[in-house]
């Protein structure tokens, strides 16, 4: 499946190493301009291919979302580009991916940086947004206030229903949202899950925490040293889950810095 994209050229406008290209991928719920200030400040030095997952933004939809196809929506998408191997950026479920990418073509993956994500299998922690975002499909919203005040009822953090409401855009008549949450909800057990995987990916490899999150812990280390035996790991303080989002100027400095 060929993916939505933007593709952000270098200010050097010839790259002295033509493999000096990074993909960025999202998270679950998300979109390709989710990322998009740690774009802005990697453009000084590489070409970046911000990226809509298959169900997200302007991507094709699709009934199935297991990690081997969407890694492999990445690479038909860098073979549509040309582009041989690259450097791969991914928070949460794009982190996921990008793993999946690193473990399944290794030889193409040149650098990994992972946000906030562990290569295991995750309990349910979205029951509550899905009851959420499906209701306020069903009901005829007229504003963004209104589709809050829906989701309040079962999403208590202001930051994550402002997340969620991002992509949350008027069409003709109606509200609805830019990513497919029937498909996302009918696929949530994979997307929490994880495939196993008997290869390695030896190259350099960034794992980046948000101190408050759960989302890596000293239980699932384990799991990432096992399969990234080249990795980083950073934590940045007084964060969650959503690092990149709430602390840009502790996140970017570090992915930066890797690729340096």
């Amino acid at each position: 499946m060929l993916l939505n994209y933007q593709l952000k050229q270098s200010a050097k406008h010839e790259l002295a190493n033509k493999n000096e290209i990074i993909f960025i991928i999202h998270g679950l719920f998300g979109s390709l301009s989710n990322l998009s200030s740690l774009a802005k400040e990697l453009e000084n030095n590489f070409d970046i291919v911000l990226i809509d997952v298959r169900n997200h933004g302007k991507s094709p939809r699709n009934s199935s979302m297991s990690y081997q196809e969407m890694a492999e929506d990445i690479f038909e998408l860098a073979d549509a580009l040309k582009i041989d191997t690259f450097s791969i950026i991914g928070h949460s479920m794009g982190g996921k991916i990008a793993m999946s990418c690193a473990l399944l073509q290794p030889q193409r993956i040149n650098r990994l940086v992972v946000a906030d994500i562990a290569p295991i299998a995750y309990g349910d922690k979205h029951s509550d947004v899905f009851m959420g975002l499906k209701l306020v499909q069903q009901l005829p919203i007229k504003s963004r206030t209104e589709a809050d005040n829906i989701l309040a009822g079962y999403i208590d953090e202001p930051s994550v229903r402002q997340f969620l409401l991002k992509s949350l855009q008027r069409t003709e008549d109606q509200f609805d949202f830019l990513y497919e949450v029937e498909n996302l909800h009918n696929n949530y057990h994979l997307i929490r899950g994880w495939p196993e995987y008997t290869s390695t990916f030896t190259g350099p490899t960034l794992f980046v925490k948000g101190e408050k999150s759960d989302y890596i812990n000293e239980n699932n280390t384990h799991s990432i040293k096992k399969l990234f035996p080249n990795t980083e790991l950073e934590i940045i303080n007084g964060t969650g889950h959503w690092l990149h989002a709430e602390k840009p100027k502790s996140f970017n400095p570090l992915v930066i810095r890797f690729f340096a």
